[in-house]
C-alpha cells in the first residue's frame, strides 16, 4: 500500500475533513477524495461518511486507525534508520521508558558501543505505551520496562527488582507528590494511602518530582537506589511506617529478533546491572 495513503487517512482523522486535510497537505481535495476512494478499495470497507460538518470515522475506520499510525511509524522509522552510517554493519535499536533513561540506558549505550563497534547504536525513550507499540511493530529491537504488554511470541526477562519507599525533605514534608509508576502501582498506592489517592502535585517523570523535593521540599516514591545517596547526605529522609512497593524493570523483545547480536546485547546489560550503577545519575533531571 501506498505509505501516502495512510498518511492521508491520518490527517483527515486529525483534521476532521477532507478539504482540511488537503490544505495540510499542500494537494487539491479531489487528489485526497481519489486517496480515501482508493484505500476503501483496497481495504474492501468503507472508511468514512462524508457530510457538511466534515468527515466521520466509520467502525471500520476506527479500526484502521491504529493500523495506519503503525504503518506510517514503522515507515519513517525505516527512512530514519537507512542506509546505516557509513562503516557499521548493521544496526541495533534499543529503548526504554523515560525514568530508566538515566543511567541505566546510558551505561547500557555505552557499554554497547564499547563492545560492539561494529553496530550502530539507536537508543529511543519514550512513555511506557509508545515504547510498546515501537517494539510490537518491530522498530525497536529489545526495550526495557517496568509493565510489558505480553503478545504471543513476545519474550521478557527480569533484570531488576527495586524497591519504591517512601521519602520526604527534611526542611518540609509537604506537599505530597504523586509519581505515576502505572496502573498496578495506583491501585495499590491508593488502596494503602487513601488519604493521597488526590496529589495536589502529579508528575509521571519521577527525575523532576525528586528536584522538587529536593529544592522546594515535599515527599513521594521513589526508587531506593536513586534516593540512598540523598538518605546518606540528609537532605531525604525515609517516611516512618509508609508501605513499601515493588518496582521490577523487565527486558522485553520478540523472539522472531533474537539472533547472536542480541543476545550479546542482552549480556552486556546484565554486565552492567552487575557490576554496579551510579542511580544517583537517576535523579538527575533528563
Amino acid at each position: 500500500m501506498d505509505i501516502d495513503l495512510a498518511r492521508t487517512f491520518l490527517e483527515i482523522v486529525r483534521t476532521g475533513s477532507f478539504v482540511a486535510a488537503a490544505e495540510r497537505l499542500h494537494v487539491t481535495q479531489t487528489t485526497i477524495t481519489a486517496r480515501v476512494q482508493n484505500l476503501e478499495q483496497q481495504l474492501d470497507c468503507r472508511l468514512f461518511v462524508r457530510n457538511r460538518a466534515g468527515a466521520r470515522l466509520t467502525v471500520d475506520g476506527e479500526v484502521f486507525v491504529p493500523y495506519a499510525t503503525q504503518l506510517v511509524q514503522t515507515w519513517e522509522a525505516a527512512r530514519r534508520d537507512l542506509p546505516l552510517p557509513r562503516g557499521f554493519g548493521d544496526v541495533l535499536n534499543v529503548g526504554g521508558e523515560v525514568s530508566l533513561c538515566n543511567p541505566l540506558i546510558l551505561d547500557w549505550v555505552i557499554r554497547l558501543r564499547q563492545r560492539m563497534p561494529s553496530h550502530a547504536i539507536r537508543a529511543e525513550v519514550g512513555e511506557a505505551g509508545h515504547v510498546q507499540k515501537l517494539l510490537r511493530a518491530g522498530v525497536l529491537d529489545v526495550a526495557l520496562l517496568y509493565r510489558p504488554e505480553y503478545w504471543s511470541g513476545m519474550q521478557v526477562e527480569l533484570v531488576l527488582e527495586e524497591k519504591l519507599i517512601q521519602v520526604r525533605s527534611t526542611r518540609s514534608a509537604e506537599p505530597y507528590l504523586y509519581n505515576d509508576w502505572g496502573p498496578e502501582f495506583r491501585e495499590r498506592h491508593d488502596a494503602a494511602l487513601p488519604d493521597k489517592a488526590r496529589a495536589a502535585l502529579t508528575t509521571n517523570l519521577p527525575p523532576l518530582a525528586l528536584q522538587y523535593i529536593l529544592q522546594c521540599g515535599g515527599s513521594g516514591y521513589f526508587r531506593t537506589r536513586v534516593v540512598q545517596a540523598h538518605l546518606d547526605s540528609g537532605a531525604l529522609e525515609r517516611v516512618e511506617l509508609a508501605p513499601e512497593f515493588t518496582c521490577p524493570t523487565y527486558l522485553a523483545y520478540s523472539r522472531d529478533k533474537d539472533s547472536p547480536a542480541l543476545r550479546q546485547a542482552i549480556e552486556l546489560l546484565k554486565e552492567v546491572v552487575a557490576e554496579g550503577i551510579d542511580w544517583r545519575l537517576g535523579g538527575e533531571m533528563l
